[in-house]
């Protein structure tokens, strides 16, 4: 099992959507929310994503490519 610390950014569209519920179902990632900040017209998170190593870059790929802004803080590597 991997961790992964990533700041994620929502613009305004993905602000009312269910983005983490449905990566967590759809991907079986486990977040594990730090901070945030949501106002009307953006969004920022820092969490940690734990999963499977291919489900976390997988679950990476799909949050990009639905619109958020993934940026890495850098890798937690848990035994």
């Amino acid at each position: 099992m991997t961790n992964v610390r990533v700041k994620l950014t929502f613009p305004e569209h993905l602000i009312k959507q269910p983005v983490i519920a449905r990566m967590v179902r759809e991907f079986d990632i486990m977040p594990n929310i730090r901070r945030a900040n949501v106002e009307e017209t953006v969004g920022w998170m820092i969490c940690e994503l734990g999963g499977n190593d291919l489900a976390v870059e997988r679950a990476i790929e799909w949050l990009g490519d639905l619109g958020v802004q993934v940026d890495r803080l850098g890798d937690v590597v848990e035994g």
